[in-house]
């Protein structure tokens, strides 16, 4: 065997070695790490949203500065919850309804639909303040909001404030009261609620109400 020979059979060097196994050990650490990336988006598909984890969970409205006349919304469930802050005449103008309306009492389904403490002419804690879910009783549509008086299109003539669903043209009054011979079935609902403050409503919770 020739020098040339025995010198290719010489161990590699041990500073080689080292270069060898660490090039090894960080290929091995960047395979872990990209099968876990992999892993890891399946598992967020899987875990649940901080949206999905809230979604039956109460929610808080602040109706700091609300002015009479004044509509707020906020999301419970997935459904739009509607604080309206009544004036003192439309308060007042409610039991003019009463005669035209499907379900004044708020006597259908009352548990479902309508809370004990908001069985009243006003359908509220709180005269002033209504709260109820914008969603037509009859296929779901959102109606939409028509405070204004007097006659209107697809309103009657002697219209006190209320809401007009345009999908099939429900009315409703400022209680979320349906009127009679419409095809909305019953009353807006009115979620559990209940003031934490006078600024402040928790709907979804009425433990204390």
């Amino acid at each position: 065997m020739s020098a040339e020979q025995n010198s290719s059979l010489q161990p590699v060097p041990t500073e080689l070695n080292k270069e060898r196994r660490t090039w090894m050990i960080a290929t091995s650490v960047m395979g872990g790490i990209g099968g876990t990336a992999l892993v890891l988006p399946l598992v967020n598909t899987f875990a649940p949203s901080e949206r999905a984890k809230a979604a039956g969970a109460p929610v808080e409205m602040d109706i700091t500065g609300m002015q009479p006349g004044e509509m707020r919304t906020i999301e419970w469930r997935g459904k739009p919850v509607w604080i309206v802050r009544r004036t003192p005449d439309q308060v007042a103008n409610l039991t003019k309804n009463d005669g035209n309306l499907a379900d004044p009492n708020s006597q259908r389904s009352p548990g479902d639909l309508t809370p004990e403490y908001a069985r009243n002419e006003a359908r509220s804690i709180k005269p002033e303040y209504l709260v109820v879910v914008g969603i037509c009783s009859h296929l779901g549509c959102s109606p939409s909001a028509k405070f204004e008086m007097g006659a209107q299109p697809s309103l009657p003539s002697d219209w006190q404030g209320g809401f007009l669903c345009p999908c099939h043209g429900s009315t409703f009054d400022l209680a979320g009261r349906v009127f009679k011979n419409k095809p909305a079935p019953d009353n807006l609902e009115v979620p559990p609620h209940m003031y934490l403050s006078d600024t402040k409503i928790l709907i979804g919770d009425d433990k204390k109400a």
